[in-house]
């Protein structure tokens, strides 16, 4: 299985910068986005802090090995990551006023062939489209998720809820932190999405799937998500990484063997 990426970010209509960060490492198939909170600037410097890391980190440790190793082991890789990359972002906010109260929700995702293993914290998501089905592989960690696990708000109450960018959980906020990874069979044709909030608070999911659906290239895909949750109001900075499975393509001398030519 071969893959493809694209990503993009974009401020938005209503912010003066932009606190998403997103960083791809396509030889190592590593995904990573984050979404940045905090005083001014503050935000920005924790979600890209968090990108960086991770993408070096475990950029390396993938190239070292990586290609081999157990899903175990991967996931092993992605948790010291992850808390390597929240007690530098935890130190810097406690130790450089500027940066005080700084954090940033992430979502990454390791793709290697027939499966990919995806890690959150926050409410940045995952999503996956396939032969038309297109389903939320992440569960937010947030106050507004914990209230309708528990019955205490409809999904239709959820959609008008003021308190809906209240997570439970993000780098930076506490010395140690969480990193919920789960991992997903890949087929071909699969389409992974990687968003921040300001992309699925703007447009629902039916939406973003029916412009996933008709838009041509990930390229043109993206910037189509992005355009309508703009026109939708664009209330927050829009980011989104897409990771499309394509077959491997077969070589010359090697489908006339498999024809019996």
């Amino acid at each position: 299985m071969n893959f493809e990426y694209f990503s993009l970010t974009d401020t938005g209509m209503l912010r003066d910068n932009n606190e998403d960060s997103v960083a791809l490492d396509v030889d190592n198939h590593i995904a990573i986005l984050a979404d940045g909170m905090g005083g001014y600037n503050a935000g920005e410097v924790a979600s890209a802090m968090a990108t960086t890391f991770v993408r070096s980190e475990l950029g390396r440790w993938m190239a070292e090995g990586g290609a081999q190793a157990s899903s175990r082991e991967i996931k092993r890789a992605m948790e010291i990551c992850i808390d390597n990359a929240n007690r530098s972002i935890f130190n810097a906010a406690n130790s450089q006023p500027q940066y005080a109260g700084m954090g940033t929700t992430l979502v990454m995702g390791v793709f290697q062939e027939a499966r990919t293993l995806i890690g959150h914290v926050g409410d940045s998501r995952c999503y996956r489209l396939r032969e038309g089905a297109f389903v939320q592989l992440t569960r937010d960690h947030s106050l507004l998720q914990e209230q309708l696990d528990a019955g205490l708000i409809t999904p239709e109450q959820a959609q008008f809820a003021t308190h809906k960018n209240l997570v439970t959980r993000a780098l930076g906020v506490e010395d140690t932190v969480l990193l919920e990874v789960n991992e997903f069979r890949v087929e071909e044709g699969d389409l992974f999405v990687l968003c921040s909030d300001g992309l699925s608070d703007m447009i629902n999911d039916q939406r973003i799937a029916a412009l996933l659906v008709t838009a041509g290239t990930l390229e043109e895909k993206a910037h189509a998500l992005i355009d309508a949750a703009n026109d939708s109001g664009g209330r927050d900075n829009i980011s989104v990484i897409l990771a499309a499975a394509r077959s491997k393509p077969v070589r010359k001398g090697l489908l006339s063997r498999m024809l019996g030519q």
